[in-house]
């Protein structure tokens, strides 16, 4: 997998740089909110068909085999993270620092680092395994000191 060898921070890059002037010509076009809701579309289903493919990469899609996989969002220090826990049941963990967000906004695209980054997380897990779910409340992207990833079983009720 192309995503794998360069690390997701480099691969990030690379579709911003696709994604900024197609983005800008499309809003031109269509609209700035009906050019976005299609970005939007577009980036869930490509999150989803990742979390499948990484799901297919573990013996079984547990929260102790999506923790051993995220490696790639971690290389070369793209974030920092304080891990909370760590089993089957909960993985949890903070976002210190986030050098995706730093990316965005030196590429001017501030305004869409959530869309294009933080926005794939809960799909990511729903393909991995839709009976797991992420908890986020806050995210450097959107201003905060740090983001707050909570991952768990879904309730059954």
């Amino acid at each position: 997998m192309a995503e794998a060898s360069i690390g997701i921070l480099q691969q990030r890059r690379i579709e911003a740089g696709v994604i900024k002037p197609l983005l800008r010509e499309m809003e031109k076009e269509l609209g700035r909110d009906k050019a976005r809701a299609i970005l939007e579309r577009v980036i869930r289903e490509l999150a989803l068909e990742s979390g499948r493919a990484l799901a297919a990469q573990a013996k079984e899609p547990t929260l102790t085999a999506f923790a051993a996989l995220k490696e790639p969002w971690l290389r070369h220090g793209a974030l920092e993270i304080d891990v909370l826990e760590a089993s089957d049941e909960r993985y949890a963990f903070n976002v210190t620092r986030c050098r995706y967000a730093e990316m965005y906004r030196e590429l001017g695209l501030g305004d869409l680092g959530y869309q294009l980054s933080c926005g794939r997380d809960r799909m990511l897990i729903e393909g991995f395994n839709p009976e797991l779910q992420l908890t986020r409340t806050q995210t450097i992207m959107e201003g905060a000191s740090f983001c707050d990833f909570r991952y768990a079983r879904r309730n059954r009720d």
